[in-house]
C-alpha cells in the first residue's frame, strides 16, 4: 500500500484514479465478504481461506505484471475479493472458541494482522531496491507459501457441513442477519468511517501542522501499529474476562471519541502522543470486541455469513470515509476531519447504549425486538 500511489502513477494515474484504486480493493470486499462467509458456511472454513490465499497470490502477481492501469485495477479488485477471507477466519476462530475463550482469541487474530501491517510495508520498502514491480512477487509469493501452509496444517473448524440442515441454501437471505447483527455493522460502519479518516488524512495534517515528512508521518503509525498490537495481543483478553466484551466495547468506542477530539487539536508533541496513544487503545479495544459479539450472536450455522456481512459494512466504510475526510480537510480546515469523526464515534456510543449493547447481550435482544 505506501508504494501504490506511485507505483500506479507510472502508467499516468491521476490522484483521483489513485483513490479509486485503493477504493476498488474495499469495493471488492464489500461483494465478496458475504458471499464467501457464506460458503464457508456451506463447505468449510479451510477450503475458502485456501482459495482466498491463491486468489490474493493471483492479484499480487497480476499487480506486479501490470503494464496498463487497467490491468492494475483487475488486479486490485482480485486481491479486494480474496481479501474477504478475513471474515472466514474470524468465524473460524469463533468455531474453535468456547465463549469465555473467544474475546481472547479474536484479540491475538487482529494482533496477528497488527504484525503483518507494521512488517508488510517494511518489506514491501525494502523489496522496491529490485525494482518497482518486485514488492507484488513479494507479496504474492508470501501468499502462495500461506496457501501451501494452510493446504497442510490448517484444520477444519466447520464440523458440520455438507448435509447439515442449518446449513444457508444456494439462495442468498439476510433472515440469519438478526437485527442486533445489523445494529452492530450499522456501528462497525461509524467507526470505520472515523478511523479511516484520521488514517487518509493524519499525514496531510502532520505536515501543515507538526512539519513531518514522510518519515514523521510513519513513525506515528508504526507506534500506533505497535500499541495496537500490544493491547490485542496481551491485555484484551484479560480486560475482557474482568469487564466483559459488551461494555468493553462501548468503552472502546468512547476512547476513540476522546482520541480523535484530541488530535483534533493537538498543536504541540505531548498532546498528539497521548491524543495517538488514547485513537490506538480505543481502537485496539473496540476492534476484537465488535468481533467477538458478532461471533456470539451469529446463529453458529451462518457465523461466516455474518462475519462477512459485517466485514462488508466495514469496507462500505473504508470507501466512503477517506474522500469524504480529504474534502472536510481540504474546504473546511485541517482540524475538522478528526472532530467530525469524534461527533460519529459520539453517535456510536449514544446508538450503543440506547440499543442495550453494553448491558449484555439479553439485555440488547430485548430492546431490538421491542423496536
Amino acid at each position: 500500500m505506501p508504494i501504490l500511489a506511485v507505483y500506479a502513477e507510472r502508467f499516468g494515474a491521476s490522484g483521483l484514479t489513485v483513490g479509486l484504486l485503493f477504493a476498488s480493493f474495499s469495493a471488492a470486499q464489500f461483494v465478496f465478504a458475504p458471499l464467501l462467509g457464506r460458503l464457508s458456511d456451506r463447505v468449510g472454513r479451510k477450503p475458502v481461506i485456501v482459495i482466498s490465499l491463491l486468489g490474493t497470490a493471483v492479484g499480487s502477481f497480476v499487480c506486479g505484471a501490470a503494464g496498463t492501469l487497467w490491468l492494475l485495477f483487475v488486479g486490485r479488485v482480485l486481491d479486494g475479493a480474496s481479501g474477504a477471507s478475513l471474515s472466514v477466519a474470524q468465524a473460524a476462530v469463533g468455531d474453535m472458541a468456547t465463549p469465555a475463550e473467544r474475546p481472547r482469541l479474536m484479540g491475538l487474530l487482529g494482533a496477528a494482522f497488527g504484525v503483518g501491517f507494521v512488517i508488510g510495508p517494511a518489506i514491501g520498502g525494502l523489496a522496491t531496491l529490485g525494482g518497482p514491480h518486485v514488492p507484488f512477487y513479494v507479496a504474492g509469493t508470501i501468499a502462495l507459501i500461506n496457501a501451501v501452509a494452510a493446504i497442510v496444517r490448517l484444520p477444519e473448524t466447520r464440523t458440520e457441513v455438507a448435509g447439515d440442515p442449518a446449513v444457508p441454501s444456494r439462495h442468498f437471505s439476510r433472515r440469519a442477519l438478526t437485527p442486533a447483527l445489523r445494529q452492530l455493522a450499522i456501528v462497525g460502519f461509524i467507526t470505520t468511517v472515523a478511523f479511516t479518516a484520521f488514517e487518509s488524512t493524519f499525514g496531510l495534517l502532520g505536515r501543515h501542522r507538526f512539519g513531518f515528512g514522510e518519515r514523521g508521518s510513519a513513525f506515528v503509525f508504526l507506534g500506533v501499529g505497535i500499541l495496537l498490537v500490544m493491547i490485542q495481543g496481551g491485555l484484551y483478553g484479560r480486560l475482557a474476562a474482568r469487564f466483559g466484551i459488551h461494555a468493553l466495547y462501548v468503552s472502546g468506542v468512547g476512547l476513540l471519541v476522546v482520541g480523535l477530539a484530541a488530535v483534533s487539536f493537538a498543536t504541540v508533541w505531548p498532546a498528539l502522543i497521548v491524543a495517538c496513544a488514547l485513537l490506538a487503545t480505543g481502537q485496539g479495544v473496540a476492534s476484537p470486541s465488535i468481533t467477538s459479539l458478532v461471533s456470539e450472536l451469529a446463529p453458529p450455522a451462518r457465523r461466516g455469513e455474518a462475519m462477512g456481512y459485517q466485514q462488508s459494512s466495514n469496507a462500505v466504510g473504508r470507501i466512503v470515509g477517506p474522500p469524504a475526510a480529504g474534502w472536510l480537510f481540504d474546504h473546511a480546515g485541517i482540524w475538522t476531519p478528526y472532530a467530525a469523526a469524534a461527533g460519529l464515534c459520539a453517535l456510536a456510543v449514544l446508538l450503543l447504549v440506547k440499543w442495550g449493547v453494553h448491558r449484555g447481550p439479553e439485555v440488547m435482544q430485548v430492546t431490538v425486538s421491542s423496536v
